[in-house]
């Protein structure tokens, strides 16, 4: 489990080897036990082939901000050993610290990765922060509240960038999608080829590594005590609805907020 230094978007950043052993699994659960929940300290993102309970898991990436540490788990290899395998403690798994809502986790837009880890390992999450609804709920006043917004788009609007990390961040996306998207000659499964492309790998650490800035900015805004329990109420009905027999996790609906 070498780190690997990566360049992008800051200093002190580091990412595992892929982790693709229980024996490695052991390791990362040991690094995750009593870290803070205030601030969060686990920002989560999934790839995979079709995500959702009608495709496949990848890999899930793990960033643990204290340590500004990111780990590649390899869902595609571990299966269900990713989430049952325990720390050396004998009792912690990455499936309890999930479903644990004493420990805050974070996410962008839960409910496709909660759809396929609930349909394919049955992972009941808990204890989410959902970056996508902090937004909504933290617009200006006048800006339209009815359309979601993607994460590049958050990114671009509300993180101060310089304009060589700017275009960092949009090489390390646009040569990662190259890779996999359909629509440029790319494959998904991509993402189940080993070793990892380093292409691959910087895109699945970007993917996390500004989530913890994105969390601060809207955390900082969402101060009214009536927002704030809206935002999570909202949160826990989408993992609830992402578990129903009815969720599609693709459509234009998905892209509409849960307040009128």
């Amino acid at each position: 489990m070498d780190a690997i230094q990566y360049s992008g978007l800051g200093s002190g950043d580091q990412f595992s080897g892929l982790i693709d052993t229980p024996e490695a699994m052991t390791n990362v659960i040991d690094t995750l036990v009593n870290l803070p929940s205030s601030p969060p300290s686990l920002f989560i993102d999934l790839e995979g082939v079709s995500l959702s309970r009608h495709g496949t898991v990848s890999i899930l990436q793990l960033l643990v901000s204290p340590s500004n540490r990111t780990y590649l788990i390899d869902i595609h290899t571990l299966r269900s050993k990713a989430f049952h395998t325990p720390g050396t403690d004998g009792k912690t798994t990455l499936k309890s610290l999930l479903e644990s809502d004493a420990i805050s986790k974070v996410f962008f837009d839960v409910r496709s990765d909660s759809d396929a880890l609930y349909a394919h390992f049955g992972i009941e999450l808990a204890g989410i922060h959902d970056i996508q609804l902090m937004e909504l709920a933290t617009r200006a006043p006048g800006w339209p509240s009815k359309y979601l917004n993607g994460l590049a788009k958050c990114i671009e609007k509300d993180i101060l960038l310089t304009a060589n990390e700017k275009q960092d961040w949009k090489t390390v996306k646009e040569n990662g999608r190259r890779l996999f998207d359909p629509k440029q000659g790319g494959s998904y499964e991509v993402f189940n080829t080993h070793p990892l492309s380093n292409e691959i790998r910087f895109y699945c650490v970007q993917d996390v590594k500004l989530m913890p800035k994105l969390w601060a900015v809207y955390d900082a805004k969402l101060v009214s005590p009536f927002w704030i329990e809206k935002v999570d109420q909202a949160t826990r009905d989408r993992v609830k609805l992402s578990q129903s027999e009815s969720f599609n996790a693709n459509g234009p609906h998905m892209n509409i907020g849960p307040w009128p």
